[in-house]
């Protein structure tokens, strides 16, 4: 990472009335300087203290970040913690088999021993943050190199998170933001007895599927259900029967009051990755090479799982959320294109250019410091097209979607010391023992019936779409050996490879050979897709200075050049809050959609021939029986989702959504289709924020699972 001498003093002003106050993603501790007055007059009833808070117990000690993509909330004094259904379904999907499928059934546990361990999640609670540019600046100097400023950074960032958890069991991050223009110091607290609780099944959970990703109306109830525990003194421990629920420092009380339009909500969470300060080069290298890309590297390999996963029960089980993972992104990246061209974000950051070349060349003091910034950038993005498109299919193709090539490049490390230091018997077998626990794991995911057809369609597709200096050496066998024939090279290499086999893989194990593995087709084809992968990433590489020393300067001249607008970081996966309203939008001409949905849609929906709207039976009954208990709207109807005008982005994904009281009132899920490009440039008549009402999560653990213990912990605001 490359950084630059910024002042901070400079950057945070105090609130303009020229920004949105639906707009940004903020840091927690300047919310009392720049946000709180604008918060409170839109109906926020906490203070910024009650908010976060390093001394006292606040907001911000119930929310964490769930596994390493998403967010969760606690909301019991038992450690209960509520996330969406998509990011717990990577736990569900591993519990699940063809005799107990919880992805298809759900899961309830009714007592807490039933509850199910989950060893390789994670939750992270925030403990503080500290702004610690100048002590990173006053050390960097005036670096006259990227790479020497990245050393110098990495040396300074190393000794103040060690510094800050010294004599503790804390972890400590120095992130970067603006650019690499100020840096912060987050200091965190890593739980990792998780065990899930509860799940509706994938029919409530992810209802509407593929189709109804990314749009609203929305009618999916995506939430999952875990709990954290801890040893009995309270501090983190790995899991163990002795465990006991965490006593958090902060739970959200749970508000069953009525939604109403131009209600104040606040999200708080880890979004992922915003480029905000991104340039019409940028934006032109994502249209046209990595969005077509992924579309159509991911578009071809999903309709090969699709169709094995329908014919079979177990596929289903096992690609579930190798599926979901990958369509995600894949759909996004359509609507990422469609919505850049819609909204002509390309022509807007071409004039923002033009306006910030003129204000460059007003002045020589302005042409000396910034003058170059766009011209770096250009170049590098010029100068790594080729490399980023190679670099991107290599990856897709041979270490995303084949996954046997993939797995064999994950003995790349005990190749290594079987070449270098083959006297090394105890780490040769440390190695081995490793990459055996790996392929248990592995292998319960896999079918090979599958992968056999994804990977000569990869092939094929990679040749047709690299050029022929670019392609892997294996093609050179695939061409003299199999004739071109990608189908027979992949069954050759099933039938030789020791990676295909549980007992060549326990053979190998037993006795690790270079031998075997030099001759092991699969292990060949990792080998000769990563050399290409390197050379790529090194030439790609090549660029990033520049890029990064004209990102940098090109943020910092924007703020310069606009004093009186008060900028916000691009998230960063740390944690943010963003504030808003609940509202509707006008999504094109005599199109306009209403702020929330109710359990009619999810009827409406329904399409027993369509996998992705079935409705369970039980659903079908209570809602007959319009029995909704004390979840329903004051009109008796039972509510499901609701949008708000918060910004927000992937990592989001299970964010708390919280009224002025700071009570629970939803979990954020997704963002809408007219806004697919708001990672970029945020549009605020139509970026909107969809969220699960948490109603319909009460009524689905209460009236569906029959699981109101679970709401007996829970704080209720009626």
């Amino acid at each position: 990472m490359k950084r630059f001498v910024f002042v901070l003093a400079g950057i945070f002003l105090a609130l303009s009335a020229s920004v949105k106050a639906d707009e940004g993603m903020w840091l927690l501790p300047l919310i009392k300087k720049l946000n709180i007055d604008t918060m409170q007059a839109m109906g926020l009833k906490l203070s910024a203290e009650d908010i976060y808070s390093i001394n006292n117990s606040s907001v911000k000690d119930a929310i964490v970040i769930f596994g390493g993509g998403c967010t969760g909330e606690i909301v019991s004094d038992e450690g209960l913690l509520l996330t969406n259904h998509h990011c717990g379904y990577d736990a569900i999907q591993n519990h699940s088999t063809v005799e107990h499928n919880y992805l298809e059934d759900g899961f309830w546990a009714m007592e807490k021993t039933e509850e199910l361990p989950n060893p390789d999640l994670r939750v992270t609670f925030l403990v503080r943050v500290e702004d610690v540019t100048e002590t990173v600046l006053s050390k960097i100097g005036n670096a006259q190199s990227e790479e020497k400023r990245g050393e110098l950074l990495k040396a300074v960032s190393d000794s103040i998170s060690k510094a800050a958890t010294e004599g503790t069991h804390y972890r400590a991050d120095v992130e970067s933001l603006f650019g690499g223009n100020n840096f912060y110091l987050f200091v965190y607290e890593v739980f990792s007895d998780v065990r899930l609780v509860g799940a509706p099944p994938s029919s409530i959970g992810k209802f509407g599927h593929d189709t109804d990703n990314w749009m609203w109306p929305r009618h999916t109830g995506d939430f999952s259900i875990f709990r954290v525990y801890a040893a009995p003194d309270g501090k983190p421990a790995s899991y163990s029967k002795e465990n006991v629920p965490l006593k958090p420092k902060h739970s959200l009380p749970v508000s069953l009051k009525e939604r109403n339009l131009n209600d104040f909500a606040m999200v708080m969470g880890y979004p992922g990755t915003t480029t905000r300060y991104m340039t019409s080069y940028e934006i032109q290298e994502l249209t046209t090479i990595t969005n077509p890309n992924r579309i159509k590297i991911r578009g071809l390999r999903q309709d090969i799982l699709l169709k094995d996963m329908r014919a079979d029960e177990k596929v289903n089980i096992q690609y579930a959320s190798k599926y979901s993972g990958s369509s995600n992104y894949w759909k996004y990246s359509i609507g990422q294109n469609q919505g850049l061209k819609r909204l002509r974000i390309l022509e807007k950051k071409q004039q923002q250019e033009a306006d910030f070349t003129k204000w460059v060349n007003a002045e020589a003091q302005q042409k000396e410091k910034y003058g170059n910034a766009l011209e770096l950038i250009s170049n590098a993005i010029t100068k790594r097209a080729e490399s980023a498109h190679t670099l991107q299919y290599t990856y897709e193709c041979f270490f995303s979607s084949s996954e046997l090539i993939a797995f064999a490049n994950r003995v790349n490390g005990l190749y290594n010391v079987l070449q270098r230091e083959p006297e090394n018997k105890a780490l040769i077998d440390s190695l081995a023992n490793m990459l055996k626990s790996r392929w248990e794991s592995f292998y319960k995911e896999y079918n090979p019936a599958t992968d056999m057809k994804v990977i000569p369609a990869m092939l094929k597709l990679y040749r047709e779409n690299v050029r022929a200096e670019a392609l892997p050496g294996i093609y050179k066998i695939i061409d003299t050996k199999f004739k071109g024939d990608y189908d027979k090279y992949t069954a050759d290499m099933f039938a030789k490879s020791i990676f295909a086999s549980r007992e060549k893989m326990d053979a190998f194990v037993a006795n690790p050979s270079k031998k075997v593995l030099d001759k092991d087709p699969a292990f060949q084809a990792a080998s000769s897709a990563i050399e290409v992968y390197r050379a790529a990433y090194f030439n790609e590489s090549s660029a990033d200075s520049d890029f990064e020393k004209g990102h940098r300067l090109y943020i910092a001249g924007l703020q310069e050049m606009q004093p009186e607008k008060t900028f916000y970081p691009d998230a960063n996966f740390t944690m943010r809050l963003t504030y808003g309203t609940v509202q509707d939008y006008k999504a094109r001409d005599a199109v306009e959609y209403g702020y929330y949905t109710t359990i009619d849609g999810i009827m409406e929906k329904e399409d027993p021939d369509n996998w992705e709207f079935v409705v369970p039976d039980k659903l079908k009954t209570l809602y007959k029986q319009k029995d909704y208990g004390e979840y329903a709207m004051k009109d008796g109807r039972m509510p499901v989702c609701f949008i708000t005008n918060n910004d927000i982005t992937g990592g989001n994904s299970g964010s708390p959504v919280i009224d002025g009281e700071g009570s629970l009132i939803g979990l954020a899920f997704d963002g809408n289709w007219e806004a697919m490009s708001s990672n970029i440039a945020f549009e605020p008549d139509l970026q909107r924020c969809i969220c699960v009402d948490i109603r319909y999560v009460l009524f689905i653990i209460d009236k569906y699972a029959g699981a109101s213990h679970l709401i007996k912990e829970m704080k209720i605001i009626r």
